[in-house]
């Protein structure tokens, strides 16, 4: 008598289970329709994971369209219940969040302009000078920016220990230096200029570039430019 039990992926020869040849060739050697099975996971009614799968890709055509279709449209499809059409509805959704991540990808900060925009409204608000690191990729792109000192109202202390320790551990190409200028004037001083000569020699000697040092101010009548850029004013050799 035959036997109706469904046919499932770990009654399949080895060379066509989908998930044994994700685990040997990797997800990329699958086709459209194996990747499907892996949701699926088994069939129903005489019908393998793996059959189902191109099915749904015969009803639909694409990839594109089968993500578009209705909860309604996939349980149409022999072989996939209400619990298959959810679980690819939900893997769906997920590549749907995974792509908006990847168009948010961080800034380039590759001008002092552009640096200055991303910290202007943070540092501008503080009393005291606030010295912060932005770790960068090798395309210039932000990881992160880590405050590394407060200070009082005209000066802060700065170890380039303390600069280069996060760029080290979040494996960054290269950073970029800033602080505020509680007064507005964003004109380096003498200790700027001097704290900045470190950290170059720190960052050649660790192969980390120090990129720029920007002095965030507050823009005036006959100073429209709220920040300075210690590369920019020459204070950075090639």
């Amino acid at each position: 008598m035959p036997s109706h039990q469904p046919l499932r992926i770990h009654d399949m020869a080895l060379t066509d289970r989908p998930r044994e040849r994700l685990v040997e060739r990797g997800a990329p050697a699958l086709s459209n329709g194996e990747l499907l099975a892996i949701l699926l996971r088994t069939g129903l009614k005489g019908s393998s994971a793996v059959e189902i799968g191109h099915r749904l890709l015969e009803r639909f055509g694409s990839l594109e369209t089968l993500a578009r279709s209705p909860l309604e449209q996939l349980v149409e499809v022999h072989g996939v219940g209400r619990d298959k059409a959810v679980t690819l509805k939900a893997a769906f959704e997920l590549t749907t969040r995974l792509a908006a991540e990847k168009r948010r990808e961080s800034p380039v900060l590759d001008t002092p302009a552009a640096i200055a925009a991303l910290l202007r409204d943070e540092l501008s608000m503080y009393e005291g000078e606030h010295f912060v690191a932005l770790l960068l990729t090798t395309r210039r792109r932000l990881i992160r920016v880590v405050e590394i000192s407060r200070g009082v109202l005209d000066s802060v202390v700065v170890h380039p220990r303390e600069v280069f320790r996060p760029a080290i551990l979040a494996n960054a190409h290269a950073i970029v230096v800033a602080h505020n200028h509680p007064g507005g004037d964003p004109q380096p001083s003498e200790a700027d200029i001097r704290v900045t000569r470190d950290l170059i020699r720190c960052g050649h000697l660790l192969k980390i570039e120090v990129l720029d040092h920007l002095i965030i101010g507050r823009s005036s009548t006959d100073r429209p430019r709220d920040y300075a850029s210690l590369r920019e004013l020459g204070h950075f050799h090639s």
